[in-house]
């Protein structure tokens, strides 16, 4: 096994009746010729999908290996789920309106079991058409008999109980277990999940599907299906701005926490880290030195994992950056390292407010 290094994967790529070329479009991602995509999973540690390293000194290593081998090395404090790599990443190109779906809450999970696992997640916009728009949750007023009779009686009909939501690139949509949701057309996101990728279908927009998960699974999507969810303790947004960096908190969850990170192009500073971290990168391009002489090289649509352990890393940019930057929640992602003082932060910030302790100039919540 390798020495700790940066970690990209393999994209696993998934053809679906909604999919689309967009990926190639806005990340340039090689993809089979004629086919549509619809998923590309960057991260996965799953029963129905592996990922393999792509480069670096692990190239070829699965991420399973990897858990295994390198431990708290690989994963600081963040904990396994069921065994399995915390995060579950991908990108998801909906041509077409993904099916009205439900993921599994703890109750079903603990009820059914094995690859039934409780599944959160979060959806960031990284493309939208100006009529785009997604469902989520129930409207106001409608209650799961609502939803139980529509979806038996009157399937077209259940997208009118759920909550119509316009939106554009660079918005961030938590959606707990229990949610009822759907994609609309003509939108790419960046998918971060827990490590499940089981889904109760309620209605398919009439779609004719083949294969074993081809149809609906309409009582078990009921059975999971939470009314009463609040959604907007989660998103609340905050910035922390210096003069090299720009960081968004978009969402905080139990299950994981998202920011946006902006760096300006030829710009180095030492990656101080005490825990995993996850870099979706969306813009520019740069890499990450680290141990005595290694070097590892990102771009837009890369997904990067930092291990906890990894030695003497340093970021340097060689254009305009940006990038979703993903934590699993622990008591304090500076462990390792000094606080900022009063001197050289105003406001100083909290040890879970940032993990890129600049002279920070401008911090207010919106």
């Amino acid at each position: 096994m390798p020495d700790i290094c940066p970690l990209v994967f393999e994209p696993i790529l998934r053809r679906k009746p909604w999919g689309a070329r967009n990926l190639e479009r806005i990340f340039g991602k090689r993809l089979p010729p004629g086919e549509r995509i619809g998923e590309s999973w960057e991260v996965a540690d799953l029963e129905v999908g592996q990922s393999t390293v792509a480069r670096g000194p692990a190239k070829g290593a699965t991420l399973t290996a990897l858990v295994s081998e390198w431990g708290a090395a690989l994963l600081g404090r963040s904990a396994l789920i069921d065994g399995r790599f915390p995060l579950l990443i991908k990108f998801l190109d909906a041509a077409e309106n993904l099916s009205i779906q439900v993921h599994p809450d703890e109750a079903t999970a603990r009820r059914q079991g094995g690859a039934v696992r409780e599944k959160h997640e979060a959806w960031h916009i990284i493309d939208a058409r100006p009529d785009s728009c997604i469902y989520r949750g129930l409207a106001a007023g409608v209650t799961i008999d609502d939803v139980r009779s529509t979806a038996l009686q009157r399937p077209a009909e259940v997208v009118s109980l759920l909550n119509r939501i316009p939106v554009k690139a660079g918005q961030t949509y938590y959606l707990p277990s229990g949610t009822p949701h759907a994609i609309g057309a003509g939108i790419v996101v960046a998918e971060i999940q827990t490590p499940s990728d089981v889904t109760y279908r309620l209605y398919d927009w009439d779609r004719q599907r083949e294969g074993p998960d081809a149809g609906l699974h309409i009582a078990s999507a009921i059975e999971c299906i939470r009314s009463d969810s609040d959604f907007s303790r989660f998103e609340k947004r905050s910035h922390v701005t210096s003069l090299f960096t720009t960081v968004t908190r978009l969402l905080r969850c139990p299950s994981f926490n998202i920011e946006k990170v902006r760096f300006i192009g030829e710009f180095e500073q030492e990656i101080p880290y005490a825990e995993m971290v996850c870099w979706i990168v969306t813009q520019g391009r740069g890499e990450i030195l680290y141990d005595r002489d290694g070097r590892f090289e990102f771009i837009a649509g890369d997904v990067v994992i930092l291990p906890a352990a990894l030695p003497k890393g340093r970021l340097r940019t060689q254009t305009d950056c940006a990038w979703l930057e993903v934590t699993c929640p622990i008591d304090s992602d500076l462990a390792a390292f000094p606080r900022p003082s009063r001197d050289n932060m105003n406001p100083p910030p909290s040890a879970t407010d940032r993990t890129i302790p600049l002279n920070i100039s401008i911090k207010k919540d919106s």
